[in-house]
């Protein structure tokens, strides 16, 4: 299976083509660092980053990444959980968000994101973003955390005001076993 066609990769097709340089991005699930060093790249010297995690090893692993990559001048990396993304951003802020919903690649898979605090980080994500700014959500599911939030995410979404957001469900329709989710969500501007 090609990179540039798995979820990840999609996922930050998407992401370059439509965030600017000079921009601010929000990773509100930081992991090992990837999409927020991706971030930093697309949005420049100019831009700001904001990326956060609620495991301290993840938070320590992403700090690692931008320092040895240079980046760390211009990304905030904080504890703490997306759920509480808005102590950082204010409304109508950041030109994009980004999230990975599932577990921490290499990591204990006894600790995964949660419906309840991922559906209210999606909405609270949903405020922070400008309009005519961008969310990505890739969503992994099985293993130790099932379903559950899988379904509840789906159907969050796609109960979005068709008014203001527009929502797009990328299915890997000939992938076995649970293959990610990519979901793409823009503000109407």
């Amino acid at each position: 299976m090609s990179r540039q066609w798995n979820a990840l990769g999609v996922s930050h097709r998407f992401i370059k083509q439509q965030l600017p340089r000079g921009g601010i991005a929000i990773d509100a699930t930081a992991g090992n660092g990837g999409d927020t060093l991706m971030l930093c790249e697309t949005v420049g010297a100019d831009g700001r980053v904001l990326a956060m995690d609620i495991q301290a090893q993840a938070v320590e692993n992403t700090k690692k990444l931008l320092e040895d990559a240079g980046w760390s001048g211009i990304a905030q990396v904080v504890l703490d959980s997306h759920a509480n993304l808005e102590r950082y951003a204010q409304p109508e802020s950041a030109d994009c968000v980004v999230f990975n919903f599932g577990w921490l690649p290499g990591g204990d898979h006894n600790i995964f994101t949660r419906k309840e605090s991922s559906l209210e980080a999606i909405e609270k994500g949903l405020r922070c973003l400008k309009p005519g700014g961008i969310m990505s959500l890739c969503v992994y599911y099985g293993r130790n955390n099932g379903y559950e939030e899988r379904d509840a995410i789906l159907e969050y979404v796609r109960g979005l005001d068709h008014r203001q957001f527009t929502v797009m469900v990328v299915d890997f329709a000939n992938r076995i076993n649970d293959p990610p989710i990519p979901i793409f969500i823009v503000k109407e501007g």
